[in-house]
């Protein structure tokens, strides 16, 4: 989290155009399940998913967005449909698959100003592309500004009927997968301009309380004695990270960000923005109800009353809230060196620190709540880095934005070492376009190229200083793909860097590219100020009347 911490309290007692009254409280809508050709429509509704009314960013109306639901080796077709109309909020948009590779069809990975434009209002892109060797736990989520902490964000999951742990678990479906989420009071171009803006609830499943609020409706896991459950849990966050249990009930990691892991039995993990982790649950208690509890990093967090909590009723308990207690210390946490990769373990290249192809060293540092990469901060190109590319720029010194685009040779085994200094950790540090080899973890001092997790999004450690994180890749898909920390908040304020995979290779890896994704930037290139939404000025005095602790006022990105 920033320094200093803001008072959320603070935020939500202005009186701001983008606040609404508080006064009603009701369940939201639970949404349903989609299939991997479907369409999904982005647009503005009232909800108050912990009691508090606001106007949010919604897929098809609802928080989180549907499920997407596929089979492995599944081709996607997805529409996403811009149908926003809230100018206090951003009225153009992305979407972006999370931790899918997106191999060949780099353009559609949904990053604005990196694989495209925008979706201005009233347009659509489809989005196609295979998953052909892919499995696990992903979502989906906005990929323009800070857009996603507005409510653009759900569940998508690859089942494979071949998984080589299904003897493990009884129950894979809808009903397994929790979703665990930040909620803001105001929206978020607001609080982009605020140093340190703190969420006001944490949601699971959707459903939460903030303190000082209505006790709201829970959300509610439903189990039966004697059956096993694979828990599908999703960190949507944009900020906090949640450090998760239920009371009562171990829990075996079977996944971490749709790569399984041989099983480790915990009773609690920490789980990062971006991150996803699958855990079997056995229902071998007595029949009753026991807390779910998701703890975020703030300061000011509690399990009060019902706060980060959420039901796991046995089938048969009575409809009431839990009366357990978790320990006060975890007996056995989840550290993330103590994963291993199931299938096809081991870092790719030499072993040992600094024998890769090609060796990174990265340095993130937080300057006045703004953040660097090895000196630069990431400003969105006006074209997008695959535009400039299939124009004609090759070379690191021709790619925008200057001083964020780092060029990697084809079919090559990068060591990347990042650290980082200054306030605001940990750092999920998330890539696009591929898996790693975490072989160091943020916070343990050994390195393990034999059988280090994989996965996509990996703490840069913090908030302890000189803490480092080593991941591994090969450069096997080319085009330009993003890796940035996974904080919004973060992104927004500069923590991004492109690697670039083979640029003179990329026209003839993507071919053939959609003509309506040509279409795109013409059209968002077109628009007016007032046209994209996000309350400009506006939005910044009213981060004014709620503190003095401010990034100086920038437009949102056009």
């Amino acid at each position: 989290m920033f320094i200093p911490i803001l008072i959320i309290s603070l935020i939500t007692s202005i009186n701001a155009a983008s606040i609404v009254s508080h006064s009603r409280s009701y369940p939201l809508p639970r949404a349903g399940v989609l299939g991997p050709k479907s369409s999904i429509t982005i647009g503005n509704s009232l909800i108050a998913p912990d009691g508090f009314e606001r106007s949010a960013t919604l897929v098809d109306g609802t928080f989180p967005g549907p499920l997407i639901s596929a089979q492995k080796g599944d081709k996607f077709s997805l529409q996403v449909i811009n149908n926003l109309t809230d100018p206090s909020m951003f009225l153009s948009t992305s979407v972006h698959w999370h931790g899918l590779y997106q191999n060949g069809t780099n353009y559609a990975d949904g990053v604005s100003f990196v694989t495209q434009c925008p979706i201005t209002q009233n347009q659509s892109f489809t989005h196609t592309f295979s998953v052909p060797n892919q499995a696990g736990t992903y979502w989906y989520h906005s990929h323009y500004s800070v857009q996603y902490c507005d409510g653009l964000r759900g569940p998508l999951v690859i089942y494979d009927p071949h998984d080589p742990l299904a003897h493990m678990y009884d129950v894979d479906d809808a009903s397994t997968v929790i979703t665990l989420a930040d909620w803001y009071h105001v929206v978020a171009p607001v609080l982009r301009f605020i140093i340190g803006a703190n969420a006001n609830t944490s949601l699971i499943n959707g459903l939460g309380r903030y303190p000082g609020g209505p006790a709201s409706e829970l959300a509610v896991i439903s189990v039966q004695h004697g059956k096993r459950y694979r828990m599908r849990l999703i960190a949507m966050s944009c900020d906090p990270n949640f450090t998760f249990s239920i009371d009562g009930h171990n829990l075996t990691v079977i996944e971490a960000d749709g790569e399984e892991t041989q099983p480790l039995v915990v009773d609690q993990l920490t789980i990062l923005a971006g991150q996803r982790y699958s855990v079997v649950l056995t229902a071998n208690q007595p029949v009753g109800n026991y807390w779910v509890r998701s703890l975020p990093d703030l300061v000011t967090a509690t399990f009060d009353g019902g706060q980060n909590s959420a039901i796991l009723r046995y089938n048969g308990a009575p409809v009431a809230e839990p009366t357990t207690s978790a320990p006060a210390v975890a007996q056995n946490p989840l550290e993330e060196w103590n994963l291993h990769t199931l299938i096809n373990p081991g870092a790719p290249g030499i072993p040992g620190y600094g024998n890769a192809d090609i060796n990174l060293y990265l340095v993130a540092a937080n300057v006045n709540g703004s953040f660097q990469v090895n000196g630069t901060s990431f400003v969105p190109p006006s074209v997008p880095v695959l535009l400039q590319i299939l124009s004609g720029a090759q070379d690191a010194t021709q790619l925008l934005p200057s001083g964020s685009v780092i060029v990697l040779e084809a079919n090559k085994v990068v060591e990347l070492t990042l650290t980082t200094t200054g306030p605001g950790g940990p750092h999920p540090i998330h890539l696009h376009g591929h898996t790693f080899d975490v072989v160091q973890s943020a916070g343990n001092s050994t390195f393990n190229y034999l059988n280090p997790v994989r996965r996509d999004v990996v703490s840069a450690g913090g908030p302890t200083p000189n803490q480092q994180m080593v991941i591994r890749w090969v450069t096997d898909n080319s085009g330009p793909w993003f890796l940035h920390c996974h904080i919004d908040w973060h992104l927004d304020a500069g923590f991004a860097v492109v690697m670039v995979e083979s640029p003179s290779d990329t026209l003839a890896h993507i071919n053939p590219i959609p003509p309506a994704w040509d279409q795109l930037c013409p059209t968002f290139d077109a628009l007016s100020v007032d046209q994209l939404g996000g309350g400009g000025l506006l939005a910044y005095q009213e981060a004014q009347n709620m503190t003095n602790i401010l990034f100086p006022y920038t437009p949102a990105p056009q």
